[in-house]
């Protein structure tokens, strides 16, 4: 064989190489992330976090393709669950969510990302004090959802009893329909985010309690999915908590803070005058650095919902809970 041939048929190799491993890298990078969707209906800044996370494709960097839906309430978000048409709820320890639980459906609590009750209580000028609300209407999004949860704990705290003292509870809609509401007069007050308590106060309302600040334990927004969904795909939901971790170390780094406020207003469709340092602070101290789901929390919110009906009272909170995944995290220090 002659040198020449020799040295074609090492070029024409070397060609074949090259296109092989071209193919290869294409390939790879042409291998789709993983297809989630992610539910909620709490509109407000408490689901910021995951707003921020969609923006800066920190779902992505794990290999997600993550897709957040809005639904009307929390009984077609457990629908969604229960149906597969969903992966994750974003959810509070509310009426919907424990009582799919207590009625057999195998979510569980998987993460706890604001483990403590939030929000912000705004009546009508006329209300001063706890006890002006006797009487009253509040307006919800859902009964047993997260605004009533909310409302219902507050009360609670202040000996209020909504039955006794005749609070009505009136089903209005998500909360920029419940300022809108408030300022016509239709409801005398209600429990609202941060974003849209502002909203509210500069149409009139008077900020009647700073719920943080009442030290309530409650299992704010976690996450919640189907048993046999964490037992299958252990892999995807800690890719989900690697990103939510990642998105939370990058809200508290004051550095970002023009980028986290940027999606609060795309997402909440706030107006540019918001107080964006304000706004910016409140999203700061919501969310915690542990991800694993508070107990106590969820215990209060089954102390709380056992007074409307018995079957809360028979739920155990570790049949509740499966945060293998989060301890895990949390023992790597990640």
């Amino acid at each position: 064989m002659s040198l020449k041939l020799v040295d074609r048929m090492a070029k024409i190799v070397s060609v074949y190489l090259i296109v092989a491993a071209l193919l290869v890298t294409n390939g790879l990078a042409a291998t789709p992330n993983r297809k989630v969707v992610i539910i909620f209906a709490d509109f407000s800044e408490r689901t910021g976090l995951f707003f921020v996370a969609k923006d800066r494709r920190f779902f992505e960097e794990q290999g997600l393709d993550a897709d957040l839906v809005q639904v009307r309430s929390g009984p077609v978000g457990i629908s969604a669950l229960a149906a597969n048409e969903a992966q994750f709820y974003l959810t509070s320890a509310t009426g919907a969510s424990l009582g799919a639980m207590a009625g057999g459906l195998d979510l569980v609590y998987v993460a706890g990302l604001i483990n403590k009750l939030a929000g912000y209580f705004v009546t009508s000028q006329k209300i001063r004090t706890p006890e002006d609300l006797k009487g009253k209407t509040l307006g919800v999004q859902s009964i047993g959802g997260g605004i009533w949860m909310f409302a219902q704990m507050a009360l609670d705290y202040w000996g209020l009893n909504a039955e006794r003292d005749q609070i009505q509870m009136r089903v209005i809609g998500d909360q920029s329909v419940l300022v809108q509401a408030l300022s016509t007069g239709m409801i005398d007050g209600g429990v609202l985010g941060f974003a849209f308590s502002q909203v509210a106060q500069r149409n009139g309302a008077r900020l009647l309690a700073e719920l943080p600040k009442l030290s309530i334990p409650y299992q704010g927004v976690g996450l919640v999915a189907r048993r046999n969904f964490v037992n299958g795909s252990a892999d995807t939901v800690e890719k989900m908590f690697r990103a939510v971790i990642r998105t939370n170390q990058f809200i508290q780094d004051k550095n970002n803070q023009q980028a986290v406020v940027r999606s609060l207003r795309k997402w909440l469709r706030l107006a540019p005058n918001e107080g964006e340092e304000h706004l910016y602070e409140r999203m700061r101290l919501l969310y915690d650095r542990r991800i694993s789901p508070t107990r106590e929390g969820i215990q209060n919110a089954l102390r709380v919902l056992s007074k409307a009906d018995a079957k809360f009272s028979k739920l155990k909170v570790e049949d509740l809970i499966d945060d293998r995944i989060a301890r895990k995290l949390e023992k790597e220090g990640y």
